[in-house]
């Protein structure tokens, strides 16, 4: 079973987070970086690319002087070809960065991470009734669905599995054999017991089970614990597993209370928390307009200390201004955990925050700014994308184009 992103499902991790596929490619390599087919880029990652300065061309030769013979009205003919469609793609490419980045990494539009907008809803799957390495059972599948792929503490996840034919009608299926155990890297022997699980039927041919590691014997175990689960259809036999990435630590703890406030135009809502263990959480936040539409994806990903700690998940004025939602809105369905690099599981999740967590006060649009984002990095790389513009617009010129 593989995990599904969080904000990061996981990164958000985190963050998660964020996206636009060949933003900066074209320009890269017409600064002679090497061609290469890279994963999408958004706004809040493109800062880990690097800016190499565009080297100046060589001076074209200039158009007067005695006439070209027809073979150097060819070449450059196709110069000014070259050029002009550099010119074009540097300027695609600075104006998607510039409409991209006009909002901040911690304050995103919805429609940019419709995979992050219902973090709680179970993970369903249709899979094949089949052994490791057999012949699948045709004409039969498999409906399974896991609550959460990452636990800490006292968390628990529900498992629910059920086989229909090709029409979706249930068909009688058993668990001959159902055991949860953890996994070990090869040449590491395993620190708790196998433990046998049982699995429940509904008395409609849904059955499920619950993985509650911390009552299970696996309560001081860090790592993937695996629900293994052998089948059998009318003598037909199938197997599959469930996966918990599971930490035994408690990060932190909730506090009750949502705090608003309108700061440089943009309008910030904190939810608090009392930290145990310091270090690098990563929180994200959907908010809602009156209508119940989706409007924004909200994030805090910073360093924090132990102690009372608000976390600011911010909605950009800009942002506001743009979508012009009707007010009062929303902060929903909020998501936590404190990252932990370099080890497994990376992350010590936070009890979840489900459902409507606070309602705002109506505001004025006119209340919130429409001014673009601004920051160092944003301004570097319009810099550096507008000197790819300034070179190409050079060129042209010189080879006698328009």
């Amino acid at each position: 079973m593989k995990p599904r992103p969080a904000t990061g499902r996981a990164g958000l991790g985190v963050v998660a987070a964020l996206a636009f596929a060949t933003l900066l490619m074209w320009a890269l390599r017409d600064r002679g970086a090497e061609a290469a087919a890279g994963p999408a880029l958004s706004a809040p990652n493109v800062a880990a690319m690097p800016m190499r300065p565009l080297p100046e061309p060589a001076p074209a030769a200039s158009t007067a002087g005695p006439p070209l013979s027809p073979l150097g009205q060819a070449q450059r003919r196709e110069q000014l070809a070259l050029w002009q469609g550099r010119l074009e793609r540097a300027r695609t490419t600075l104006e998607n960065y510039r409409h991209a980045a006009q909002y901040p990494h911690e304050s995103r539009p919805a429609e940019e991470h419709p995979d992050q907008l219902r973090p709680f809803e179970p993970i369903a799957e249709d899979r094949a009734l089949r052994m490791p390495g057999g012949s699948v059972t045709q004409g039969v599948h498999l409906k399974t669905t896991q609550e959460r792929v990452f636990a800490s503490g006292d968390e628990s996840s529900r498992i629910t599995l059920m086989l229909t034919d090709d029409h979706g009608r249930m068909l009688p299926l058993r668990v001959t054999r159902a055991v949860m155990q953890e996994v070990t890297p090869p040449g590491r022997t395993a620190g708790t017991v196998p433990v046998p699980l049982v699995v429940s039927d509904d008395g409609r041919g849904q059955l499920s089970a619950l993985m509650h590691p911390a009552r299970q014997g696996f309560g001081q175990f860090a790592g993937t614990v695996r629900l293994e689960l052998s089948l059998d259809y009318a003598g037909q036999p199938g197997f599959l597993y469930f996966d918990l990435n599971y930490s035994p630590e408690q990060a932190a703890t909730w506090l009750p209370g949502v705090r608003e406030a309108q700061s440089s135009g943009s309008l910030d809502f904190f939810v608090k928390a009392q930290v145990l263990l310091p270090g690098r959480y990563v929180v994200s936040g959907r908010i809602d307009d009156a209508q119940g539409q989706p409007v924004a994806l909200a994030l805090f990903n910073g360093e924090v200390r132990a102690g009372t700690v608000e976390f600011r998940l911010p909605v950009f004025g800009k942002l506001l201004r743009d979508k012009a939602p009707p007010f009062p809105l929303v902060l929903r369905d909020v998501e936590a955990f404190l990252l932990k690099p370099d080890t497994f599981p990376d992350r010590v999740m936070l009890p979840r925050r489900a459902g409507v967590l606070h309602t705002s006060r109506s505001y004025p649009l006119a209340a919130f700014s429409d001014a673009e984002w601004s920051s160092e990095e944003r301004t570097r790389y319009l810099t550096e994308l507008g000197r790819d513009v300034a070179t190409a617009e050079r060129q042209v010129q010189a080879l006698g184009g328009p």
